[in-house]
């Protein structure tokens, strides 16, 4: 049964990439045109500049994203510290929680994907920065936020046990993770279709821990029962 829900979370995790690989190819090749600053081609490009007419632009979103982005980073932070001291604690990383290992790992390939789409241009920025063009797809900002504090709820479970505390960290995380969304929004640095991309990344990435977690709990489950059985 555990074997059956193991492949069923990889499926789905795999399925997510495909949509979103899917969508990457529809933002380059559909709708293509120069409306971008120094007419840049941009995909999608009715929906996108109508949005980004109806949003504009606004510093004042743009620093609450940028501030929000930050605190997902001081997130990442306290779990990697909680993960050092588990290490130093037991003498051993083979001894760091399961959940913690896999975030790091988890965060690993967050960063990868953050790098590659830097220097893969998908889209440009609908505005300049300082007078340069940049690559704004996906939306990093919405993935790095929605990657770290989704998968916070895991770990942050197992090392809070007061149940109302974590319920209320929960509900925070989700309301930060809402309001970068809205933010990046309406900063005006991104296209409607950055953040949507940002989102299916995200998604992907999600559950490709939540499946590896899955995974490692069933094994360290079935070890158990196998000392037990022995």
């Amino acid at each position: 049964m555990e074997k059956k829900k193991n492949i069923i979370n990889y499926v789905i995790t795999a399925a997510l990439f495909l949509i979103f690989v899917v969508f990457t190819i529809l933002v380059k090749t559909v709708d293509v045109q120069p409306v971008g600053p120094n007419d840049s081609q941009v995909g999608f490009a009715s929906m996108n500049s109508a949005f980004f007419n109806l949003a504009g632009s606004n510093d004042k979103w743009y620093n609450l994203s940028e501030v929000l982005g930050y605190v997902a980073i001081a997130v990442a932070v306290c779990f990697a510290v909680v993960g050092f001291v588990q290490a130093l604690k037991r003498k051993s990383v083979k001894l760091v929680d399961y959940e913690i290992l896999l975030l790091g790992g988890f965060y690993v390939v967050v960063v990868a994907f953050y790098l590659i789409f830097e220097l893969v241009d998908i889209n440009f920025r609908p505005v300049l920065i300082d007078g340069e063009l940049e690559a704004s797809y996906p939306s990093s900002h919405t993935m790095l936020t929605l990657c770290i504090l989704s998968t916070a709820r895991i770990p942050l479970n197992k090392l809070i046990k007061h149940k109302s505390l974590n319920i209320i960290l929960e509900i925070t995380a989700i309301f930060i993770m809402i309001l970068t969304i809205v933010a990046r929004m309406l900063s005006g640095v991104h296209w409607l279709s950055d953040i949507i991309g940002g989102i299916l990344l995200s998604a992907a990435l999600i559950m490709l821990y939540y499946s590896a977690v899955e995974h490692c709990k069933s094994m360290k489950d079935k070890a158990v029962q196998t000392s037990i059985s022995e």
